[in-house]
């Protein structure tokens, strides 16, 4: 059987995940961490812990996650997109 330790250690990589989704520079937020735990085990349980494959199946499934994890989502995708801008901007 499966320990409840393993399980949070399980989750805690899904939601890493989920924060990561769009640059792997993005920090790990306990927001996405609270807003998406929930999403990503009931989507993407069976990618878990390839992180890439959880990353990508929440992508996949983004229509179908709650509205909470949804703008954490897109906060972070705009963050990412922000600095991706200045990155290039500066070269």
């Amino acid at each position: 059987m499966i320990r409840i330790q393993t399980i949070a250690s399980l989750l805690a990589i899904a939601t890493t995940a989920i924060a990561l989704q769009t640059s792997p520079g993005l920090a790990f937020s306990s927001e996405a961490q609270q807003m998406c735990t929930g999403d990503a085990m009931r989507l993407c349980s069976s990618e878990i812990p390839d992180i890439p494959r959880v990353r990508a199946c929440m992508v996949r499934n983004k229509a179908q996650v709650s509205p909470g994890c949804r703008a954490v989502m897109d906060r972070e995708a705009g963050a990412a997109t922000a600095s991706r801008k200045r990155e290039a901007a500066a070269q």
